[in-house]
């Protein structure tokens, strides 16, 4: 019998805590995913590429989960390793620069350029990700981009050195990041902020989450626009989605918001699997009836066929 994943970790013994068939439901915003076979709590960037070599060891997959925004994890969860990056929350002042870990969420770091009056990321406060994922997705909302204000980012790279590489703009594009499908693991960033009035930067925070309550974004376990928009379709997409009556439409306990065609959202009992053949009905809707071909936001993490 060959041996399982716990039996090869707890020979190499790895620094950081472990906890194996940890559901990935409650680390995800849509909350849906079934196990990890070993969810490992890292702290420092050595505790990540140690995370990443006791794959590589042990043959299996390794997955950096933030804060869960933008992904489905299939309901038989993930064979493999997945690295907790919440413990890297560090944040540091450098002047017209803030520094961050990959871990930390975005509304904690729009709180702490806010109480340095530092301006440049009202523009992400009440997006519920965190800045690795913001970085590697180029998070964009009010027309504005993490690519904006990012000064560098910090990764483990696939040969396991860590480096820090400046922006580089035409690195980036609208919901692009360089560090797609690289290996890449990104450990932090800079982000250069300019010094405003720390009332002005709070009434434009209290507006942005206002807004993004007043379009339900957190009403339901959801992860926010499901399609990106292309200007070339003449419309946003969720104007799109609205326009073929899709808004409601429910699979499973998954359905197309009645609030917004372009969230699906958990109503309480949705599976992964509902919310990943919500995804393809609706795209395949508008392509079917329009010509438009949509490209999904959420990243679909594991096994959909099974």
């Amino acid at each position: 019998m060959s041996p399982t994943l716990r039996e090869l970790l707890e020979k190499i013994k790895i620094s950081s805590p472990v906890r194996y068939d940890e559901p990935l439901s409650a680390h995800t915003t849509f909350r849906v995913g079934g196990p990890a076979d070993a969810f490992v709590l890292v702290r420092t960037a050595k505790d990540v590429a140690e995370a990443r070599a006791a794959a590589a060891s042990c043959g299996t997959g390794f997955l950096a989960l933030g804060a869960g925004a933008n992904i489905v994890v299939s309901d038989s969860g993930f064979r493999g390793i997945v690295c907790d990056m919440a413990g890297l929350d560090s944040i540091e002042n450098l002047g017209s620069t803030l520094s961050a870990g990959a871990g930390v969420r975005m509304d904690r770091l729009c709180e702490s350029a806010l109480g340095l009056s530092l301006s440049g990321l009202e523009f992400v406060y009440g997006m519920p990700g965190s800045v690795g994922g913001a970085v590697y997705m180029n998070a964009r909302c009010y027309e504005r981009s993490i690519s904006d204000v990012l000064a560098w980012t910090e990764v483990l790279t696939v040969d396991g050195t860590v480096e820090r590489l400046p922006f580089e703009p035409g690195s980036f594009g609208y919901k692009k990041s360089p560090f797609q499908g690289t290996g890449d693991v990104i450990l932090g960033a800079g982000f250069t902020l300019v010094p405003g009035d720390g009332e002005s930067i709070r009434a434009e925070m209290v507006d942005h989450r206002r807004d993004r309550e007043s379009k339900g974004h957190y009403r339901f376990p959801c992860a926010g626009s499901v399609f990106k928009n292309d200007r070339a379709f003449g419309m946003p997409t969720g104007r799109i989605i609205d326009s073929l009556g899709l808004k409601g439409r429910s699979i499973g306990g998954a359905q197309v918001a009645p609030f917004h065609g372009n969230i699906i959202v958990n109503t309480g009992a949705a599976t992964a699997l509902d919310i990943k053949r919500l995804t393809d009905l609706v795209g395949k809707t508008v392509r079917e009836r329009t010509g438009f071909v949509l490209e999904p936001e959420i990243i679909f993490i594991g096994d959909f066929e099974g």
